[in-house]
């Protein structure tokens, strides 16, 4: 970090003045320094080609460090991946903070590090931006919002009313990481190894799917807030199908499932970050799974159910002793602010 006059951020830091310029000078501009973004425009003009995929998010998680990230990584590749589910190839974002006068200005730099870290990683750019501060007390630290810009696939065709009966849903990686190393964190809870956040950017993997079963590929959602269980409903009430799927085939890392029962959560409804469902037909699963587990962001994949003309607009779970229940729709505020 350069060495600088002020060790908190200040109300003057948003004043557009002399400390904004200071701020973003030694810090945003500099660490996140590309051709469009030093430019110091109001905004940057892009070179985009075919179909254009556009997403916004904001991040308000608390605490804003955690095990596995940070709210910076969390903003960069959420928006990503959000892309990603478009069948997009990521290229732009812009980045806008709202900072709570008296964030430590060593916080700020390692967020301001994170995120050129995880846009490296990414391969995307920020390009334009915007910096606020609120009184002490009228914030919570810094709250991030990210708008992405990707060119779609020219093989994708992901749209929800191509799912049919028989069509299988796979889920890429381990339920619930993201959200029980949040709650870990909150509630002082500890295991033999730390739960960590899977947050990591899903669309290399997602473009090497798209090249290999394009086509074939009918949806992509990342189950973030609400979890699977809440994805799944909305498909099923959207596309008017039922969905089938088995508990024994949800793939869950053991402390996480522990966690999850210590606190009484269904890891059905808890927040991920580094993980997607996708809906593709049933001739080209084989080869899907073959892609997924060849890449590191999808070796645990695995199917967990399919989708089905009976129960029309229901989720139904097989348990592991053959039972079967309604899988319903997050009610309520499970985990508050985990992204």
């Amino acid at each position: 970090m350069p060495k600088l006059d002020f060790e908190t951020i200040t109300l003057g830091h948003g004043s557009g003045g002399k400390l904004t310029n200071i701020l973003l000078d030694s810090g945003v501009f500099e660490v996140l320094k590309n051709d469009l973004l030093d430019k110091r425009h109001d905004g940057a003009i892009l070179d985009l080609k075919g179909k254009v995929a556009f997403t916004t998010d904001s991040f308000v998680v608390s605490p804003i460090f955690f095990p596995g990230g940070d709210i910076g990584e969390l903003a960069v590749n959420g928006t990503v991946n959000d892309l990603a589910m478009c069948g997009a190839i990521p290229r732009y974002l812009s980045l806008s903070f709202i900072i709570e006068e008296g964030l430590p200005m060593t916080e700020f730099w390692s967020i301001l590090l994170s995120i050129r870290d995880a846009c490296l990683a990414a391969g995307v750019q920020v390009v334009t931006g915007d910096t606020k501060v609120v009184e002490r007390g009228k914030g919570d630290k810094i709250f991030i919002n990210t708008t992405g810009v990707g060119e779609v696939h020219p093989d994708a065709a992901i749209d929800l009313t191509r799912i049919e009966p028989g069509d299988k849903i796979v889920l890429s990686g381990e339920l619930a990481a993201h959200g029980m190393a949040i709650m870990s964190v909150r509630e002082g809870l500890e295991f033999e190894s730390q739960i960590e956040s899977d947050t990591q950017p899903l669309h290399h993997l997602a473009k090497e799917l798209l090249d290999e079963v394009g086509n074939d590929i009918k949806l992509l959602r990342d189950p973030t807030r609400g979890g699977v269980a809440t994805v799944l409903n909305e498909i099923a009430r959207d596309r008017g199908l039922g969905v089938s799927i088995a508990q024994r085939d949800l793939p869950i890392n053991e402390q996480v499932a522990g966690a999850c029962e210590l606190l009484g959560l269904d890891p059905l409804y808890v927040a991920n970050e580094g993980l997607f469902l996708a809906v593709v037909a049933e001739e080209a699963v084989d080869l899907f799974l073959t892609k997924c587990h060849a890449n590191p962001a999808g070796r645990f994949a695995k199917v967990i159910g399919t989708f089905t003309a009976q129960h029309p607009k229901k989720v139904v779970m097989t348990s592991g002793i053959g039972g079967k229940r309604v899988v319903s729709m997050l009610t309520g505020e499970q985990l508050p602010r985990i992204c």
